[in-house]
């Protein structure tokens, strides 16, 4: 039988050459796939000189404008006081317009502007082209597939 100091020695060496011949996890993976695909979009959309977080709350926009700063925030992923600052930010280059709910002075919408619309637009080709490329190995199917189980893991975490 092994002393301790022995046992010790030979678990890291085990346990390296087990986790060398194991796929990578899932989770690591997906991670991956969002630093991939954020070093290339940082790279797309710097000549238009925007952020992957300002592309991202205008998408959002065109989706579905006229939205509060709270409810952009949670469709961009980010938190409220920093999607305060990028809306500020937004409408100083004319991006965004803010407006007042009519029911509620309090309560602001957010509204993509013909200059946003505009920008979303040049960008279009490029992060079209991204995803393509990104796809470019996997039928339509599995473009298909991959997209519904990508939606299904999100709403697992999402408790939907």
């Amino acid at each position: 039988m092994p002393g301790v100091a022995q046992m010790q020695k030979s678990e890291p060496e085990t346990g390296a050459a087990l986790l060398d011949t194991e796929p990578p996890t899932m989770l690591y993976v997906v991670k991956q796939l969002e630093l991939a695909v954020r070093a290339r979009l940082d790279e797309l959309l710097k000549p238009m000189n925007i952020t992957v977080l300002q592309y991202t709350a205008l998408t959002v926009l065109a989706r579905r404008d006229g939205v509060s700063s709270a409810e952009l925030a949670r469709n961009s992923f980010v938190t409220a006081q920093t999607m305060g600052e990028m809306v500020t930010n937004l409408e100083s280059k004319g991006m965004v317009a803010r407006r007042a709910d009519a029911s509620n002075r309090r309560r602001m919408h957010i509204d993509l502007t013909d200059a946003g619309r505009q920008l979303l637009a040049r960008c279009d080709a490029g992060v079209r082209e991204l995803e393509q490329h990104m796809l470019g190995g996997l039928s339509d199917e599995q473009r298909h597939g991959l997209r519904e189980n990508l939606i299904q893991c999100r709403r697992a975490l999402d408790g939907s």
